[in-house]
């Protein structure tokens, strides 16, 4: 049998079983990886682990995240919309405790009291809770960390982005409540998955787990090693615009695009405009990006294969997503001196926005927006004694967004979710379970979703989605689209239906008046008050 041979049995979520029939559940996701990046998605990038994955999983076709690092992280981790947790926006910065935090309930900048981790309702359930990776919650109170708020074990970087080789404070390694040093030949993305192993390895037998594997790949610093970099040196020398066409046509091959499906709008200069020392350089940009890729995906397999070898493989159940769109931060060619590119230096060292634009195929805009492309993940889910092998390699039609994780969790575990926790009030799960959708391929949500993140505003109902870019001079530019016929969102059809634009601005205004969230410009004024500019 070979590592993914796999048992397989009936699927059903009305089993009543023991704590040790309960599924184990492994939750992993990727930092700013774009949409079309692996394999199964449409890339080039080889990623042989997560498509064996999906061939014995499922695949969904629309699935959405928040848009940006740490509001995703808090809708994960919670089953709630961002401003619920506190993280409306950002979290307090390693180097500012006060960062980020505009005295406003959905603006702390930090994960509050007032919700529940995965991690604690499963801990309640009698789950053992471990994570590895990137925990960008809260980072100034010892309070806002993993171990105390249900987490078992803890290995990873508190902050946000890091050196993949030397990562060192104020973003530096922590061991459970301590800080870490990096020893020997270090890659955070091998020593995330190392100790994912580890804290299995050294689990109790016969009782479930949660792990949360949050790899900081492929975020920037364009950190690698040479041994992946120089699988794709060169092989980006043709440009974006062919990555783009290329993806397009695999995407439309494998199912996941209709035939009729057009790309956005091209960023970036005519490839053949640059010089050859920048499309060299570019080329370079884009192969350490994929080299990131590549390397999560060798570490994927490992941890699939301890799964298999310990025989947790056919009761385990597999999350992967990304938790936002491709990154254009860093300017149209990428940010960060060439110099440092193939080296362990550089901090924002990136790959630019128009490799953005190729990652987010066929989508337009990038993470901070909410259009297509700053809020669509690939969603993998593997689970042999779960999902029956007649859906083995399918794609799930029905869309769902990040609230849905924390909610499946709770159903494929059957957990009890307090309506108190510590004395405070917990709010109503937002999310749906995801599992009537991969079984029967009933619709999630009947009703509508939202987003909002500095001041870019999204709701979807349906196949219809209403959407508006912030801007200082248009704070409500809104534009619809049917992304059942259109989900490159290219044929704007406000002016023709201004009833339903009507009718769903009114939910989005109705959902942020409940949900905390406040006007982006008064958002705005306190930052600027804050910085002292």
């Amino acid at each position: 049998m070979n590592k993914f041979s796999l048992l397989t049995l009936a699927s059903t979520l009305t089993l009543s079983v023991s704590a040790a029939q309960k599924p184990n559940i492994v939750l992993i996701m990727a930092d700013d990886m774009g949409f079309s990046d692996i394999g199964c998605y449409g890339g080039e990038v080889q990623t042989p682990n997560l498509d064996q994955l999906a061939k014995h999983g499922v695949r969904f076709k629309q699935f959405y995240n928040s848009a940006r690092c740490c509001p995703t992280r808090a809708s994960l981790m919670t089953g709630l919309y961002p401003h619920q947790t506190g993280i409306g926006h950002m979290t307090n910065t390693p180097n500012n405790p006060t960062q980020h935090n505009y005295g406003l309930p959905g603006y702390q900048g930090y994960l509050n009291k007032e919700c529940l981790t995965i991690a604690e309702m499963l801990k309640l359930n009698g789950y053992q809770t471990f994570m590895t990776g990137k925990w960008h919650l809260g980072y100034h109170g010892k309070e806002k960390w993993p171990l105390q708020r249900g987490f078992d074990q803890f290995y990873g970087i508190l902050s946000g982005a890091s050196n993949y080789f030397k990562p060192e404070e104020p973003r530096g390694l922590s061991l459970g409540n301590d800080p870490v040093k990096a020893e020997g030949e270090y890659y955070t993305t091998d020593a995330f998955t190392d100790y994912a192993i580890r804290f299995i390895e050294e689990s109790t037998p016969d009782k479930p787990y949660f792990l949360y594997l949050s790899y900081t790949a492929p975020h920037w610093p364009l950190h690698a090693l040479k041994e992946d970099i120089d699988k794709y040196r060169g092989k980006y020398l043709d440009g974006w615009t062919k990555i783009r066409e290329a993806r397009l046509e695999k995407m439309k091959a494998i199912g996941l695009l209709a035939g009729d499906v057009d790309l956005s709008e091209q960023a970036g200069p005519d490839w053949d405009a640059l010089s050859k020392e920048q499309q060299e350089e570019m080329d370079l940009r884009m192969a350490i990006y994929a080299a990131q890729i590549d390397r999560m995906d060798q570490n994927i397999g490992k941890l699939v294969e301890f799964l298999e070898a310990r025989g947790d493989l056919e009761n385990t159940i597999i999350f992967f997503l990304s938790d936002n769109g491709a990154c254009a931060e860093g300017g149209m060619l990428g940010g960060g001196q060439a110099e440092n590119l193939e080296s362990q230096r550089g901090f924002l060292l990136s790959y630019g926005e128009a490799w953005a634009n190729a990652s987010n195929t066929p989508f337009k805009r990038y993470k901070h927006w909410v259009h297509e492309g700053g809020i669509s993940t690939p969603l993998i889910v593997h689970w042999p004694d779960g999902i029956s092998s007649n859906r083995h390699g399918q794609w799930v039609e029905e869309y769902g967004f990040l609230p849905d994780v924390a909610a499946s969790i709770k159903d494929v575990a059957q957990a009890d979710y307090p309506k108190i926790y510590q004395g405070n009030q917990l709010p109503k799960l937002v999310g749906k379970s995801i599992f009537p959708a991969i079984h029967k391929s009933k619709p999630i949500h009947d009703e509508p979703i939202f987003w909002e993140h500095e001041g870019n505003k999204a709701v979807r109902l349906g196949s219809f989605k209403l959407v508006s870019a912030w801007s200082a001079t248009h704070s409500e530019n809104w534009e619809l689209y049917d992304l059942k016929t259109d989900p490159a969102e290219l044929d704007n059809l406000a002016s023709q239906w201004p009833e339903r634009v009507s009718e769903m601005k009114k939910m989005w205004n109705e959902w942020a008046q409940k949900h905390l969230v406040e006007d982006w410009a008064k958002v705005r004024e306190l930052e600027r008050q804050q910085s002292g500019r």
